[in-house]
């Protein structure tokens, strides 16, 4: 506790407030703006509806590691998908994999499928700065080998590129719970589609989902080998070195199902995490006021987000200060309340209205847990770019 009226006092106020009032407007107001501004300044372009002789040649690049399990099944799903043969190639990238999964794709290569067996795992942006040189359609469809597209979604991703200012277009990710096989999609997974489809009217899309994501070949500029979060570096470096724009397919959809065991999916927010700041270094340019709204959305949506751990850290240490003071003792004892009572909730199960909150804020905690250690694991270069994929169910 300080000294009321002094200096110190000052600044606490001014750090609880400024804390409280950052942490607000990323995670409330500012889905608010953008809707608004979505509406006011938004275009909503039909995508043209191009012939089979008039659609792009496509390639779908999968990079996998150690998929034995799932890789079968998932060059089945790219077989079937309802694009021209002629115009369309399977391409995986086997990034160092010791288990059978080159052997299963090799089995496929007499109905097309081509294997570039990347001996040394190096991680998958190595994987794919290396595959991208075979590469020679118009485009490359990029996804994970544990996804599931549907048929109609290449199509529906392949007629944006008629428009020559588009240079990448991101699917639409359903979540699949393992155990039910039913849609899994919670509050925070429908809320962050919401501000995809906001920020895609206003050209300030950010990044794609890694399960279905469209670029034209020419625009795809290498990335740096160690590069953690792929999906969200190669769509936003695009628009940074093509000045072209990332659009949102609500129509072209993928599937995947959520990590069986929640320490998977905190591993995988942590490693998220890490990759988030460490983005920082290759897409800073973005955060300059000329790339309007882009600008906009990535200091709102992404960098106040990947802060948030640090306001709430500041929140708390302010009222800590401030405790002698009725209102700000009661925040320090809310926000310690909340804490235990969300993280103890986490694994709850239930339907009704309280447990889903709770879930929710549960969530919320994880995610600004998971935040923090990332920010520590890429500040103390221990989060490197070489994955292991995220323990499945056997399909």
């Amino acid at each position: 506790m300080i000294e009321d009226g002094g200096p110190f006092t000052i600044l606490a106020e001014m750090t609880f407030w400024a804390s409280t009032g950052l942490i607000v407007y990323a995670y409330a107001l500012y889905p608010l703006v953008i809707w608004i501004c979505s509406l006011r300044w938004g275009a909503r372009p039909a995508p043209p509806g191009p012939s089979d002789a008039e659609l792009p040649t496509i390639t779908l690049l999968i990079a996998a590691h150690n998929e034995e399990s799932v890789i079968g099944s998932r060059l089945e799903n790219a077989l079937s998908l309802n694009y021209p043969r002629e115009k369309f190639r399977i391409v995986v990238a086997s990034d160092g994999s010791t288990d059978d999964t080159p052997s299963i794709v090799r089995r496929f290569a007499d109905r097309g499928v081509t294997l570039l067996d990347f001996r040394r795992n190096r991680g998958k942006a190595a994987a794919l700065n290396e595959a991208w040189h075979c590469l020679a359609s118009e485009i490359v469809l990029l996804s994970d080998a544990n996804t599931w597209i549907d048929p109609e979604a290449p199509r529906r991703l392949a007629r944006w590129f008629a428009l020559p200012d588009v240079g990448a277009v991101c699917g639409r990710l359903v979540l699949i719970d393992p155990q039910r096989g039913r849609n899994a999609d919670g509050i925070y997974w429908r809320y962050e589609t919401f501000l995809k489809r906001c920020e895609s009217r206003l050209g300030a899309l950010l990044g794609a989902n890694g399960a279905i994501y469209a670029i034209r070949r020419q625009d795809y500029a290498p990335i740096p080998g160690d590069t953690i979060i792929d999906d969200f570096v190669i769509p936003l470096l695009m628009a940074l070195k093509s000045n072209r724009r990332l659009v949102y397919e609500d129509d072209a959809v993928a599937c995947e199902e959520t990590p069986a065991e929640i320490r998977d999916e905190f591993r995988r927010r942590v490693r998220i995490g890490a990759g988030g700041f460490q983005s920082i270094r290759v897409l800073w340019p973005l955060l300059h006021p000329r790339y309007g709204w882009l600008a906009f959305s990535l200091i709102s949506h992404k960098l106040l987000r990947w802060l948030c751990p640090f306001f709430l850290l500041g929140e708390l240490a302010a009222s800590a200060c401030l405790s002698g003071r009725a209102f700000y003792f009661a925040a320090i004892v809310t926000q310690l309340s909340f804490m235990i009572v969300t993280l103890g909730c986490a694994k709850r199960s239930g339907h009704g209205y309280a447990v889903r909150l709770a879930r929710l804020s549960a969530m919320f905690s994880a995610m600004n847990l998971a935040l923090l250690l990332g920010f520590f694991r890429w500040l103390s270069g221990r989060q490197q770019g070489a994955w292991t994929p995220t323990a499945r169910a056997p399909s």
